[in-house]
C-alpha cells in the first residue's frame, strides 16, 4: 500500500445466495484505492452495490472474495484495531431515541471507550451546530439534525477514516447542503472520508468519484477529468412543451441521444459535429417552441446516463 493510501480495496467481490437457491453478485470485483484527505464518493442508482461495498470496507460483511486494507491492515485479521482507526454511519444510524442529544453521544464514547471526551463533545456540538439542542430527544430532532447527531456520534472516538452509507438520503435540500459543508471542514481537519450517495449533484463536490452501476465500477477520477472524457458536445433546450419535444428529439436522433432533465433536453452530439438543424426544423414543424437553445458543459447526471447500458 502506497503511503497516501489509506484504504485499499483488491480484487473485492460480495455473492449473496438467494431464497430460490440462485446467486446473485451485488459487488463483482473492486478495486479502488482512497487517498489520504479526500472525499471519495461511490454513486450510483439503488442496487449498484454501494451500501455492500461500504459494509465490506467497515468489516461489517465479510467479501465473497478479495480484501480490504485500512491503514495497511487487513480490516478482517486485525478488525479491532482497524476499529480504533474508523467511523462508519449506516444508512439506518442507531440513535436512541428516547435519549437526548448530549446522552447520545455519551453513549458512543461510553462504546469507543473514550476516556475524557466532555472536552470533544463540546466540540462536537459547537461543530454540527447542535448546542442549543443538546437537551433535546433526539427523536424530536428534524431529520437533517439527526443525521448531524449521527455525525457527531461517529467521530466522538477521532477517527481517520470515516465511512458515510447515504447520509443526505431523505433530508430536505437545505440540510443537504449545511451536511456537505461539514463535510469539506472535516476535510480540512485531515480526516479521509468515503461517501455513498445516490445523489450525483453531491459527488460533483468530492474529490473522486467512482460511477457505480451493477455492481461493477464504469469510471473513476476525479469530477472534471470524467465529465472532460465526455466524448459528446450537450445542446440544452428549453421548450414549450418538453414531452413532445422529447419525443421528436427521440425520433429524429435515436434512443440514447437525447436527456430530460425537467423543462429542458438534453441532446447529445460527436463534437466538432454542431447544432442539429434538422431537428430544429422538425420542432418548428411539429409547432413546438424553442425558447433557447446553447451549448453547455456535461455533468456527471449526463456522463452517468450515457455510460450506463441500456
Amino acid at each position: 500500500m502506497a503511503n497516501d493510501v489509506v484504504v485499499e480495496l483488491l480484487g473485492l467481490k460480495k455473492v449473496f445466495d438467494l431464497p430460490d437457491g440462485s446467486k446473485t453478485v451485488a459487488v463483482a470485483g473492486l478495486d479502488i484505492r482512497v487517498r489520504k484527505g479526500e472525499i471519495f464518493c461511490l454513486v450510483g442508482p439503488d442496487g449498484a452495490g454501494k451500501t455492500t461495498a461500504i459494509r465490506m470496507m467497515c468489516g461489517v460483511l465479510p467479501p465473497s472474495a478479495g480484501r480490504v486494507e485500512i491503514l495497511g491492515m487487513d480490516n478482517r485479521k486485525q478488525r479491532e484495531e482497524v476499529k480504533k482507526h474508523i467511523g462508519y454511519l449506516s444508512q439506518r444510524f442507531s440513535l436512541y431515541h428516547d435519549l437526548t442529544v448530549d446522552e447520545n453521544i455519551d453513549f458512543f464514547a461510553e462504546i469507543h471507550k473514550v476516556t475524557n471526551f466532555k472536552p470533544r463533545k463540546e466540540e462536537l456540538l459547537q461543530f454540527t451546530r447542535l448546542t442549543p439542542f443538546r437537551d433535546r430527544l433526539a427523536g424530536k430532532l428534524s431529520g437533517g439534525m439527526k443525521q448531524k447527531l449521527a455525525l457527531a456520534c461517529t467521530l466522538i472516538h477521532t477517527p481517520d477514516i470515516i465511512f458515510l452509507d447515504e447520509p443526505t438520503t431523505g433530508v430536505d435540500p437545505v440540510s443537504r447542503r449545511d451536511f456537505w459543508k461539514i463535510l469539506s471542514t472535516l476535510l480540512k481537519q485531515g480526516i479521509t472520508i468515503v461517501v455513498s450517495t445516490p445523489y450525483l449533484d453531491e459527488a460533483e463536490r468530492s474529490s473522486r468519484v467512482a460511477l457505480m452501476n451493477e455492481g461493477e465500477i464504469l469510471q473513476c477520477d476525479t469530477p472534471e477529468a470524467i465529465k472532460a472524457k465526455f466524448p459528446f458536445e450537450i445542446m440544452e433546450l428549453v421548450c414549450t412543451n418538453v414531452r413532445r419535444a422529447a419525443e421528436v428529439a427521440e425520433a429524429e436522433l435515436g434512443k440514447g441521444k437525447m436527456q430530460m432533465f425537467g423543462d429542458r433536453l438534453h441532446l447529445l452530439s460527436q463534437k466538432g459535429v454542431g447544432t442539429n438543424q434538422s431537428l430544429l426544423r422538425r420542432l418548428k414543424r411539429e409547432r413546438v417552441e424553442v425558447q433557447s437553445s446553447r451549448t453547455v458543459p456535461p455533468s456527471l447526471e449526463d456522463v452517468f446516463i450515457e455510460a450506463v447500458p441500456r
